[in-house]
Order: C-alpha cells, then structure tokens, then sequence
C-alpha cells in the first residue's frame, strides 16, 4: 500500500519551469531517500508532496493519517520551553505523550524545563523530532535535517530516525545531499535529475536500516559515485538556482 503517490509533478517560479514530471511513490513503513545536485529541487518536492506548495501540475495524492516535518533549521520557539515546543502539536496539553516523545528522541526528564537558548544544536535538533514524534504521525517529511551538524552528531541522529522509523514503523521521505546518509537510513534511494526533470532512477542498498556497517556504507558510496553513472551530477551545484 503506497502512502504517498506524486505524479506528473510539475512547478514553476515567475514563469521558469524548476520541476517536471515528478513521479515517485513511498509505501507504508519505508523510509524513501531522495538525492540530488544542489538547487535540483528536492525541498522543493517535499514542500509539494506536504502540501505547504501547490504544484503546478500533476497530482499528489496521500493516504497516510498524519504527517509531521522535520525541517534543516529546527525552527523552535525561543520563548517556549522544551516540553512546550514538543507538545505543540498537541490539540491539548498531554505531559506523558511529551515525555515519552522526548525519550524517543533521547532526551532526558531534566532537559524538558530547559529553553532553546540553552540547547547545542544537536539538542534543538532532538527536539526538533521529538515534536514530529509526538503526535504519532504514520508519515514523516526530513528536509535535510542533519545538514549543519559534525559528523559523528549527524551519524547519532541519523541512528535516532532509523530507531524512530522502526519502531513507530513511521513511512518517510528524507531529503539529503549526503549519499552516505541516504545509505545508511533509507530501504530506497531516488536520484533527482540534475535538471528537475523527472526521477533518473532507483537503487536500493542491501539490507535494511540499522544493518549496515560502515565499512558496507563506505564501499557501496564509492561504488555508487565512481561506477555507477546514475550518481554522476549528485553533487554538481547550481549557484543561480532558486533559493
């Protein structure tokens, strides 16, 4: 059962066209991760397939429940406090739902009286998905989510969203420009044109989330970028592209 069916997508800023024929699909319980040059438009799909965009074409279609996001800027109220910014989803106030959240997302008791100021980056970012958690979503977007951290923060949290998905057994759509991380946390990986003009095609690591080791992660990134033609533009960068 796919939760989530784009097709034919296609979107237009001030008249130029940025995206066209857009057609993926993610089924319940994957984690799908959507790769691309810089500026290809990939935030902009999930934008789309979230409904915070209209398309200009084509047609999207979502059979999930509920969705959160989980965004590149973690995007918390500095006014508010960490138990506050998680269960802000919440219709109403639900302490142990906000607990059991936060404890999913490794955070502590003590860390949910604390205020973003107080928080590394790293901490914002666990709250961050404590409050996509917290409302139980079936459906999951990440907009690059780990972008700004060090390398072996981003490998904790990248552990944190594998751990989440198969537990919660949550669907996902997780943009990245880092092809190791989309080996490590996705059953699938979708390769964007480097023009925005479709889907180039799929490729699919072996085993699933949580079961790779490093050294696999390592060899199948090399493979990918230095023999597999599909990968080629993946980190081309177009400075004129759209913000």
């Amino acid at each position: 059962m796919m939760q989530l069916d784009l097709h034919g997508i296609g979107h237009s800023y001030f008249g130029r066209s940025v995206l066209t024929g857009i057609t993926l699909a993610v089924a319940a319980g994957e984690v799908v991760a959507l790769v691309g040059p810089s500026g290809s438009g990939k935030s902009t799909i999930a934008h789309i397939a979230a409904g915070l965009i209209d398309p200009s074409e084509g047609r999207v279609q979502r059979r999930y429940s509920r969705h959160a996001m989980v965004f590149q800027e973690p995007r918390l109220m500095p006014w508010a406090s960490v138990a506050r910014n998680i269960g802000y989803p919440l219709r109403r106030r639900d302490p142990a739902r906000v607990t059991a959240a936060a404890q999913r997302a490794g955070l502590l008791p003590e860390d949910l009286d604390r205020y973003p100021v107080e928080l590394s980056g790293g901490m914002r970012q666990r709250v961050a998905i404590a409050r996509a958690l917290v409302a139980e979503p079936d459906f999951i977007y990440f907009d690059e989510p780990f972008t700004a951290l060090d390398v072996a923060l981003k490998r904790r949290m990248q552990d944190l969203v594998i751990a989440a998905a198969q537990a919660a057994r949550f669907a996902a759509l997780f943009i990245t420009h880092d092809l190791m991380e989309a080996i490590r946390i996705s059953h699938r990986i979708l390769v964007l044109d480097a023009r925005g003009h479709g889907i180039a095609g799929a490729r699919v690591p072996p085993g699933v989330p949580g079961t790779r080791g490093e050294s696999a992660i390592f060899a199948l990134r090399q493979h990918y970028l230095h023999e597999d033609p599909l990968f080629a533009h993946i980190h081309d960068i177009d400075e004129r592209a759209r913000p």
